[in-house]
């Protein structure tokens, strides 16, 4: 139905979507429904773009994104991440192989983890009160666009 260069478009397009998530994230402190849904509702057309069977993959792309939504939901409410945060790593989950949703998450906590040093040396160092706020949305578009990266870099995959 589609060609190869309208799936890069959409590729391009869900890496543009990844870093406005992370700059906003850095600046706000919040990730929109509105982006997340905007991610979540163009996974069905990449998925109409490389010719996905609705059996039984379009089911593996939703069950992938359920996992990933009630493993970061138990994030969620331990305190870990921001509702948008995990929202936005499961609508990107959506785009993503079981293999590569695996490599994604793995890419995003060793992110998340060095952010978390980063922020709380910047905390410490400004010798600032509290508990700070971690910016999680650039930890899932480093994740994100590694994935991404991957696809263009080796194409022996």
């Amino acid at each position: 139905m589609f060609n190869g260069a309208f799936t890069e478009l959409l590729l391009i397009g869900l890496a543009a979507l990844l870093v406005v998530a992370a700059v906003i994230d850095v600046r706000t402190f919040t990730i929109s429904n509105r982006l997340n849904a905007t991610v979540a509702l163009l996974a069905p057309l990449y998925w109409l773009s490389i010719e996905l069977a609705i059996w039984p993959g379009v089911a593996v792309q939703l069950a992938g994104g359920a996992a990933v939504f009630v493993l970061l939901a138990g994030a969620f409410y331990a305190g870990m991440m921001g509702g948008g945060d995990v929202k936005l790593a499961a609508a990107l989950s959506l785009w993503l192989s079981p293999s590569a949703i695996i490599k994604f998450l793995v890419l995003m906590s060793l992110a998340g983890g060095v952010l978390t040093l980063v922020v709380l040396a910047w905390h410490r160092a400004k010798r600032r009160e509290g508990r700070p706020e971690i910016p999680y949305g650039v930890a899932i578009a480093f994740g994100g666009l590694a994935i991404l990266a991957q696809r263009f870099l080796n194409h022996f995959a």
